[in-house]
Order: structure tokens, then sequence, then C-alpha cells
């Protein structure tokens, strides 16, 4: 009677226990989701940092905490609340750590940049290292100001691309791809030990091109000519007083210093961080919205299956949980039009094609509604195919596009066994039964059906471009080849629309739901927020994989997950629609 006694009194107590945190962990949630308090004067400050991801972060405590990332669209939503905001007087701008963020996000933030500044309101950036990404950033404010011990470090742009080949001879391992178009030269980082002309050809132009937007943008926020930049540039890098003599940097400063710089004899602000402002409502500045659009977000590799995590790739967009999204805002009477954010370096061919299906049938069907793609920094193979499916496609003038090829194969790694004196025998029945063993090449059948199988996708993947562009297949043809074309260059090509970020889209969006362009308008954003249980799902699901990707930095885990996702994530003797993998520093 007694155990009986002691053990329903610990029971007790635990249930006392968990009912309280339960209460504590509600009652955090609600004070930390209040609505902050913004003073009048006040200074916003504005970080951009890190790879400016939008994705939901996975870090388990932080929508109980209320952090938010710093990602591309908090950044654009705080500055377009701002530029309403009579309480917000001016904003500084903090761009730092951006090495790994590409163009496009870039390209992003600095257009709200310019929308902010049309307000009238002062912004003002303030660099504590002023890399090329940051400076590019920087370069859209009224003023920048640069730590007075750190370098200007411009000095032009590189691209950086890794080559497997030797290793893989070293190992006994043996590269067999075929692959459709001369520009497709994702399956070179195995099969080749440096560029072919193809592939130097096309790294050469993208750099080009990507140098000659940072080269105009730079030159019309410091109000220099394009000749003046590029010897600038050719310069660099510059020591910070040196900085300011070029006219690239208005003036030295520590940030204790920057109040009295840009407002001098005036009494200094408030601050106010952008993590507390992301608190404030939009409605409660006059944005309230009254017709929505639906934002499906397809961040990551396209793979058949559920969305998830995978710790080298991030973001897996999983082909069932798109469609999912899409049938939601299709069968959603309130939802005047869908917006399609692309993220994606591409994946799948399977799974690209069934997204593919259901926006066409979202767009066209009895339930049609209009249908704009928005592209971030990726958009290209994969990417791309699914959104041909939109009669109107918006590009970030960086933003990293087409790529139309395709490609399959596998790593025959029968020498490796061998040299570590290990032998595998098969015992198979059918004529190509053992076509993806992984201890043979292909025989001559085996490699014409996979050329079989990669032409007929590819023949498809260029007629649907050529009807959803209005060209003939021969010129799409021409275009495609699995190369890789920044938007600017695809806006010319006829494979993108018009140029600009997110907002862009909806403004398109807008128009074609036929919603007064000065209407606001709610964004229904797909995949919503994640709740505890999903957070949970995926704190449980980690294993030792995520726990060493961690250890790498954001440029490492991107190259390592596209050098080894065909052999983790996708089926055996899958055809691919992926992108090569490179770096532009």
């Amino acid at each position: 009677m007694a155990t009986r006694r002691g053990l329903g009194l610990v029971v007790t107590i635990l249930l006392l226990a968990i009912l309280a945190s339960i209460a504590a962990m509600v009652v955090l949630m609600i004070a930390v989701g209040r609505e902050p308090a913004v003073p009048g004067n006040a200074y916003l400050v504005v970080r951009v940092e890190g790879d400016l991801a939008d994705a939901s972060s996975d870090t388990l405590f932080e929508p109980l905490l209320g952090a938010r990332r710093n990602g591309t669209r908090a950044i654009v939503e705080n500055l377009k609340k701002a530029k309403a905001d009579r309480r917000i007087t001016g904003v500084i701008v903090r761009p730092s750590g951006l090495s790994s963020a590409y163009w496009a996000r870039l390209q992003e933030v600095r257009d709200a940049i310019a929308d902010f500044k049309s307000s009238g309101k002062p912004v003002v950036a303030h660099l504590e290292y002023g890399g090329d990404r940051e400076y590019f950033v920087a370069s859209a404010c009224d003023k920048v100001f640069l730590l007075p011990t750190s370098p200007l470090d411009i000095s032009g742009f590189a691209s950086y691309e890794l080559f497997l080949r030797g290793t893989l001879d070293k190992i006994g391992a043996y590269p067999d791809f075929v692959h459709i178009g001369d520009f497709k030269t994702a399956p070179n980082q195995f099969t080749e030990k440096t560029f072919t002309p193809a592939h130097r050809e096309m790294a050469e132009s993208l750099n080009r091109d990507l140098f000659e937007q940072f080269v105009q943008a730079v030159a019309a926020g410091r109000k220099k000519t394009p000749d003046q930049v590029r010897q600038l540039v050719d310069d660099g890098p510059f020591l910070a007083e040196d900085a300011v003599r070029v006219g690239l940097v208005d003036d030295l400063a520590y940030d204790d210093q920057i109040d009295a710089k840009v407002r001098p004899g005036a009494r200094a602000g408030t601050r106010l961080k952008d993590d507390e402002y992301a608190k404030v409502r939009a409605a409660s500045v006059g944005l309230a919205g009254r017709s929505r659009i639906a934002v499906i977000n397809a961040y990551g590799v396209i793979n058949s299956g559920r969305s998830g995590i995978d710790p080298l790739n991030g973001a897996v967009v999983g082909s069932d949980t798109l469609v999912e999204y899409i049938r939601k805002a299709r069968k959603d009477r309130s939802i005047k039009a869908i917006v399609l954010h692309v993220d994606s370096p591409g994946g799948s061919t399977v799974a690209s094609d069934v997204i593919w299906r259901e926006l066409v049938q979202a767009s066209t069907g009895p339930s049609a509604r209009p249908l704009v793609v928005s592209m971030s920094d990726l958009a290209a193979s994969g990417g791309y195919y699914i959104a041909m499916a939109a009669p109107v496609i918006v590009a970030e003038p960086g933003t990293l596009t087409g790529s139309i090829g395709i490609f399959g194969g596998k790593i025959v790694t029968g020498g490796t066994y061998g040299k570590l004196g290990m032998n595998i025998e098969a015992v198979s029945i059918g004529r190509h039964a053992e076509m993806n063993s992984p201890v043979r090449p292909y025989s001559e059948a085996d490699r014409a059906k996979l050329d079989e199988q990669l032409r007929a996708f590819y023949d498809q993947f260029i007629e649907k471009v050529a009807a959803a562009r209005h060209k003939k297949p021969e010129e799409i043809d021409a275009i495609a080849q699995g190369r890789v074309w920044t938007g600017r260059q695809a806006k010319n090509l006829g494979l993108v629309d018009e140029l600009g970020g997110l907002d862009k889209a909806v403004a398109i969006a807008k128009e074609r739901a036929k919603i007064p362009a000065g209407e606001h308008v709610e964004l229904v954003v797909y995949p919503p927020r994640r709740n505890i249980y999903d957070l949970l799902t995926t704190f449980s699901g980690m294993d030792e994989r995520a726990q060493v990707a961690a250890l790498l930095g954001a440029s490492d885990r991107r190259a390592i997950g596209a050098l080894t996702a065909p052999v983790r994530l996708f089926r055996r003797g899958e055809p691919l629609a992926m992108m090569p993998m490179g770096y532009i520093r």
C-alpha cells in the first residue's frame, strides 16, 4: 500500500511539473509574440548576413523564443513596413558574412533598399568588413561607412569548380555517365580532370555577366561611370582611408559614431533591432491586405516523396508535398492567384514532371488561378522545368537559370572493392537486370537504353519549353544543351519575361487577378511556419551525418551536397535534371 501511494505521489508530481512547464511555455510564447512598442524617431537596424535563405529554421527552440531567421523575405518585409511606419525615421543596414550568399538574393535586398529610399527617409550602411557582396548591398544606401581598421576588399570575381576524376582513378572507381547537351556539365565533376571547352565557355560567360551587373549597380549607387568602377576594382582591395579617397566609401566610423555622422547636432534616436520589428504586424502600419495570393515556396533539391531536410543539401522539395500545397491553394476560393517561388538547382526528372503537371492543372483547369513564377538564386534544370508551367516568369538579373538538359549514370566501384581485396558477384535474370550494377560499366546495349531514356526526356523538355515560351523547338534547343544562364541573359533569350524579385511577381499576379495595383494583399505562404511537432520530428530524425554537416561551412556543405546527391538522394539509375556545381566568389 505504501509503495502504491509513493508511486502515485511521484506520478502526480510529474504531471503537475508537465502542466506547469506547458503553462510556462504558453506564457512565454504569448510574451515573445506580443507586438513591440515602437518609439518615435527610431532607426531600424537591418542585419543582412549569412546565406539569406528564406526556408524555415530547423532550430528546435527558435519559434518558442521568438527568434526569426533573417532571410531575404524577412528583410524585405521589414523595410516595406518601415517605409510606411511614421515612427521609423531612418534605417542602418549592416551587411556581414555574406560569402555564402548568391547574387539574386542580394539583388532582392538591394531592390528593397531602393524602394525604402523612395520614402525620403535616410538609409545608411555600416560595414565592419567590406567584401564584394557586403559592398554590393551597401552601395545601394545613401551613405556607406566603413570600420577604420577594415579594408574594402573588392578585387573582382573568381569561380572555382571541383573535378574528382583523378581521385576516382586512384581508388579504382569509374564514372560512367551519359548526358544530353554539350553544356550539361554536372557529371563533369566526376568524368573530367579539368574544364572542357564548353564548360569553360559557360563559366566565363556567367562570371562576366555577374561582374558587369556588380559594376553597373555600384556605378549607379556611387554615381560613377562603369569604366571608373572597373578601374577601381582592378586597383583594389583598398585600405580604409584609400576607400574614402577614391569615393567608394563616405567616411570611416565605429558603430557608436554612426548617429552623430548621420544626423550631426540632432538628438540621437532610438535604435530598433530587426528581429523585434519583425513582430510588428503589417496591418498596424496600414499595410493590411484584403485579397489573398498564395506564395508556394519550392526551395531545395527536387525529389519524389515528402519534403524534408538533407544534412548536406539542406532543403529537399518533395513532389508529394508540393502537389499537396498546390491543390490546397486551388481549393481555397479566397486565393486569387498563385506565385511559385523557386530556389532550386533541379533534381529528379520524375518529381519535376509531377510538379509541372500539377501547376499546369492549377493554371488551366476548372478552378484555374493566375500563375506567376518568381525565381530566386537558382531555378535551373528541374527548377526551370517546374517554372515553365507559368505563363509569366520573373527572375533577378543574377538568378542562375536554364540548364535545360539531362544526365544519368553511375560510379562503378568494382575496382575500388578489388583494391581492398573484396569481390562482388551477381546472379541475375534478364538482359538488362544488371544495368545499374555498381561493379561493372554499362554494356553497349545498356548504354543505348540509357541514352534512349535521356534523349526522350530531353526532347519532351525542349518541346514543353517551346510551347510555354511560344518558340520553335529548334530555337529552344539552340539555347538549351544544358547551358546555365544568368537571369539577365535568360530574359534576352526569352526564357524569362521580367526582371525583379518576389514583389515584382506578386504585382504581376495582382494585375492578372484584376486586383487594383494600389491595394495591399495578404500573402498565404506554403509551407506554413513549422509547429512544435514538425520541429520535434526533425530533431528526432537527425543522424550522425547531420552532426558532421554541422561542422562544415555553408559553401563546403553546398559543394559536398551537390557532388554526393546523385548517390544519396535519388533512385539508382534515375535520370537527373540538375545544374552543375560551381562557386562564384
